[in-house]
């Protein structure tokens, strides 16, 4: 791994399916909610955007919902999302549109309003479209040039993808943090919920294979990529919603969604080598896991990735039945379970423990600690006042 405060090699995706340019470059800032969208802007120069990204083109932001609530640690931050917008736009990237994605366990209307992003989207003209309204986009069948590791097989009738995304860039935003199935999830993850539809569960038991499948599609139909990670407040334990917030005031940004998985991964405590889809993605050249051969660019976190911060994964109640049902023997019977009209059981469970049980028994109490002693808590307070922080003119929403 080597460290550099100037501006790295780009490690730009060209859009003809192949990985990231050697050497691969991931940038760290570090930050503070005085200088957020500053350093947000900074971040971006640092990883090489222009590098990256085809200005001409219409950029996708992908935020990350995991959520509705606003637990901190879970979902895209306003101010990553409002810094992204500013920095991008200040480079050219005039048309920008977010696409939001419907879950059976997140509802991407109340996400975006309790997290504060409708304010932004209409502060900058951003539209938000919706890849499970059939007047915003089509999932249209797709046939990858790379050979899929589990796809073809979860979904023998055929791979689709929305319409929508193919040709445009993407920017993913997601957070630093756990996941109980994944270990970690980020840039890599943030893909699921956009490029498959409300039937994603089918491929639980193999999510590490579909998470590199569905990056190598990703790198066929989107002419660049790109991700904005936060690591203001980051999320240890059992994620990616029911976690322990820490405070960590990073930011992350690169255009190898497997370096920066990897450093994120590496400042939280684990071996990125050791996961999985870090792993498989590193061996089939899809980036670079191996966080030795990355550059990193801004300030210094060279005593975070020698020490990690210590975060563990661990258990809750959803996790344990999931650990069950698609990675023990029983997984045997997904078909029956899942495929069938009983998993709308699960669905109602998964929602009666999380939005019923955890958030107002257990997770609105740390959020409201968060909000009152939390520096980005009370930034958050802040969005949710004014509902966004810099003054900017109103420009014709992108396309």
């Amino acid at each position: 791994m080597r460290l550099d405060t100037a501006h790295g090699s780009s490690s730009a995706n060209r859009g003809n399916g192949t990985a990231p340019a050697d050497p691969p470059v991931v940038a760290v800032v570090r930050t503070r909610p005085e200088t957020v969208l500053d350093d947000v802007d900074r971040l971006i120069e640092l990883a090489g955007v222009e590098h990256s990204l085809q200005s001409s083109l219409t950029t996708i932001l992908k935020d990350n919902i995991s959520w509705h609530f606003p637990f901190p640690g879970a979902n895209t931050t306003p101010w990553q999302l409002e810094g992204t917008v500013r920095a991008l736009r200040a480079r050219g990237y005039d048309h920008q549109v977010c696409v939001q994605n419907r879950t059976v366990v997140t509802d991407a209307f109340k996400g975006e309003d309790l997290n504060g992003y409708v304010p932004i989207f209409e502060h900058y003209g951003i539209p938000v479209r919706y890849n499970f309204k059939g007047e915003d986009m089509r999932w249209v069948r797709y046939e990858p040039r790379t050979p899929m590791r589990v796809l073809d097989d979860i979904y023998p009738e055929g791979i689709f993808v929305p319409d929508y995304f193919i040709g445009k860039n993407i920017v993913h935003l997601p957070t630093v943090k756990c996941h109980i199935y994944t270990t970690t999830t980020g840039a890599m993850k943030n893909a699921f919920g956009g490029l498959l539809n409300t039937k994603r569960h089918y491929t639980h038991s193999w999510i590490h294979e579909t998470l590199v499948d569905l990056l190598a599609i990703q790198q066929e139909i989107h002419p660049g990529i790109f991700a904005v990670m936060d690591g203001t407040t980051a999320g240890d334990g059992p994620g990616p919603r029911t976690m322990r917030p820490r405070q960590k005031d990073v930011l992350l940004a690169a255009a190898d969604q497997v370096a920066i998985d990897a450093v994120a991964a590496k400042l939280m405590g684990f071996d990125p080598l050791s996961i999985p889809y870090i792993r498989l993605a590193h061996e089939q050249g899809l980036g670079c896991g191996d966080v030795r051969r990355i550059v990193l660019v801004g300030d210094d976190v060279s005593a975070d990735l020698e020490r990690g911060w210590g975060f563990t994964v661990g258990d809750n109640a959803a996790s344990i039945i999931g650990d069950l049902l698609w990675f023990s023997p029983l997984k045997a019977l997904q078909r029956f379970f899942f495929r069938t009209p009983l998993v709308h059981l699960f669905i109602m469970g998964s929602e009666a423990y999380h939005d019923y049980y955890r958030w107002p028994a257990r997770d609105r109490a740390v959020f409201e600690t968060w909000r009152h002693d939390s520096p980005w808590g009370a930034l958050f307070t802040r969005y949710r006042q004014q509902g966004h922080l810099a003054d900017a003119e109103r420009v014709p929403a992108g396309v």
